[in-house]
């Protein structure tokens, strides 16, 4: 009996050591949920600050981009005008032509240069790259036309910046092809008061032709200013007014 009350006792210390032993089991998995959930939590707040963070900078990020651009722009599109101005030097300076004659009629006059005096190869006046507006996934140069309303609406800005002292080009070539090409003369103080000049053209300025300037097919406002002008279609590069 005894021998039976002592395996008996055995048995009970048996599952109450079976017992215990996974009770301190139990513990530990609890616990490892509880830190598990934790982590869950403290991760979910770090993404959503990253979130917030992100979303507060990509404006700025954007804005930087756009300025970019639009740095890229101006320096390409004052190639451009500086190409325009040495293509009709050389028209006009051999007698080639004057007025519309010797103004440029697609981009491709430009990128092929002009004759070298002498030589049997032409001058670089324009790289590649600056033939091509950034401002747009086309890259195509929106032409500015003599006599156009865009070209008057860009000295009226140009008046408005300066106080109504035009920039004026250096040289007795330009100064008459600015004569030619810009039609209205405007005071700014003096809106209805103008020169008499030949009419405005209505030709569409995206036709090809001669023209004496480029601006960019953006319509976006932008982050730069160019002559005091907020958006990026108005900007002008020619060397009419430099």
């Amino acid at each position: 009996m005894k021998h039976l009350s002592s395996a008996g006792d055995h048995n009970i210390y048996g599952l109450r050591s079976l017992a215990a032993a996974s009770h301190s089991r139990a513990v530990p998995v609890a616990s490892r949920r509880s830190e598990g959930g934790y982590t869950l939590v403290a991760l979910l707040a770090m993404m959503t600050v990253l979130a917030l963070f992100a979303m507060a900078v990509a404006p700025s990020l954007q804005q930087q981009a756009q300025r970019e651009r639009e740095q890229e722009a101006i320096f390409r599109g004052e190639q451009v005008a500086d190409a325009i101005a040495a293509f009709y030097r050389n028209r006009a300076g051999t007698g080639r032509g004057v007025g519309d004659q010797a103004l440029p009629r697609s981009m491709d006059d430009l990128l092929d240069g002009i004759p070298i005096p002498g030589g049997s190869k032409n001058r670089q006046i324009l790289r590649p790259s600056a033939a091509r507006d950034p401002l747009t996934p086309e890259g195509e140069w929106r032409f500015i036309l003599p006599r156009s309303q865009s070209l008057i609406d860009f000295q009226q800005s140009l008046l408005f910046y300066t106080n109504n002292l035009v920039p004026q080009p250096h040289d007795q070539q330009l100064i008459q092809l600015q004569q030619f090409a810009v039609p209205v003369m405007v005071n700014v103080t003096n809106l209805g008061t103008a020169s008499a000049r030949p009419p405005t053209s209505s030709v569409d300025e995206d036709a090809s032709g001669p023209f004496v300037g480029v601006a960019s097919r953006s319509k976006r406002d932008s982050v730069l200013t160019y002559y005091g002008i907020e958006r990026e279609d108005q900007w002008i590069f020619t060397p009419l007014f430099r």
